[in-house]
């Protein structure tokens, strides 16, 4: 599912028009987006949480020449799915 799809499937549940949901599902991405930037935690009881988590620096391999190579340490996003999620897959 997309984010065109997410919008419609949105407006056909709240029976709002599509160009409403897609304002409404635009805005909760970008809420979650800001909080993550903020190194928030974005939880959302019965779904799953997201969170930032920091990897660290660490050795790796070139594929194509085998040569080591050193990954760099960046923050990245972690969801965890809630147990009423989990129930139901």
């Amino acid at each position: 599912m997309n984010r065109t799809e997410l919008a419609a499937a949105v407006a056909a549940k709240a029976n709002l028009t599509k160009i409403d949901a897609k304002k409404a599902v635009d805005a909760a991405l970008e809420a979650i987006e800001e909080a993550l930037v903020a190194n928030d935690t974005v939880a959302l009881l019965g779904f799953g949480n997201f969170s930032v988590v920091e990897r660290a620096e660490r050795q790796g391999v070139n594929p194509s020449t085998g040569a080591k190579i050193t990954i760099a340490a960046k923050k990245s996003v972690k969801f965890k799915a809630g147990s009423a999620l989990n129930a139901k897959l």
